[in-house]
């Protein structure tokens, strides 16, 4: 029997870093990053840098990824050869992605196609995506794959610490989380996806560098007992603070199969702010 032709769909939210993108073919729908004179696809036109320069003139807005784009996305993966697709996207408590791309039915362009809903955000869902990749490297049926990926999106966790509660509460994003900062007392919140993948506080700190020891020590937490993972740390032009905290998480967690560290995309700069940080586990076994 011939072995399936199974692509990779994914948005620009769900951050995978190039290199995994590039290794496993994926293809990448890209949320819009909307100022007030130009319209940009989230990481394809515009990168982090040049939002974090804006930000002294003007906040953007997000908004989802073209319909017209997933369309295509879709005729491009058939004109390629594939028949299956396994999309992979942010959660559908924070964006309306999964809705929209989800929408195109189970098979669109004739493509049996299977949505997770990783209820995760950034490298919290780009780490199941790049299980999909190694699944599917390793040939296993489109079945496998898509059981594979749902149960790798349930056993990977994010934790986050933002400088500013600004801009997620800005864009509307704040969740669970609100109500919960003593401004006065530097409270900082260490916040997460719940199981309904909403931003919730997991725990507070007084001041940064509490809550971002707070943070590592939650994901060290959440691979115990696991004898395979993938640790991740990754920011918000906060690359000094991630260096060291990743450093640590490698001495915590020595048995890593991945380390990855990196700026995220665009889109989520714009609801985060600077110096966003966060830190992940995904268990593997």
């Amino acid at each position: 029997m011939a072995q399936e032709k199974i692509a990779i769909l994914v948005d620009s939210g769900t951050d995978v870093p190039k290199e995994y993108r590039d290794r496993y073919h994926m293809y990448v729908a890209p949320l819009t990053i909307i100022y007030k004179d130009a319209q940009y696809r989230d990481g394809f036109d515009i990168q982090p840098e040049e939002v974090f320069a804006r930000f002294s003139t003007e906040i953007p807005s997000t908004s989802l990824p073209s319909p017209a784009t997933v369309a295509d996305l879709f005729k491009q993966i058939k004109a390629d050869g594939f028949d299956k697709v396994v999309a992979v996207l942010i959660s559908s408590g924070l964006s309306g992605t999964y809705e929209l791309v989800s929408g195109f039915g189970p098979a669109p362009e004739g493509l049996e196609t299977r949505y997770v809903d990783t209820k995760n955000i950034g490298i919290g869902s780009g780490f199941s995506a790049i299980r999909a990749g190694e699944l599917i490297e390793q040939g296993l049926p489109f079945a496998d794959v898509c059981r594979g990926v749902e149960q790798a999106a349930r056993d990977t966790r994010l934790f986050f610490c933002v400088s500013s509660l600004e801009y997620l509460m800005k864009g509307g994003r704040i969740g669970l989380v609100a109500g919960v900062i003593g401004t006065l007392l530097d409270l900082k919140p260490v916040i997460s996806c719940n199981a309904d993948g909403i931003y919730y506080t997991v725990a507070k700190a007084r001041g940064r560098k509490k809550s971002l020891a707070m943070a590592l020590e939650k994901a060290v937490e959440f691979a115990a007992g696991a004898t395979d993972y993938s640790i991740t740390v990754m920011h918000g032009a906060a690359k000094d603070e991630a260096d060291a905290l990743l450093a640590t998480l490698k001495e915590r967690l020595p048995d890593y199969r991945y380390a990855i560290e990196g700026q995220i995309t665009p889109a989520l700069v714009v609801h985060t702010g600077p110096g966003l940080i966060g830190i992940g586990v995904q268990r593997l076994a």
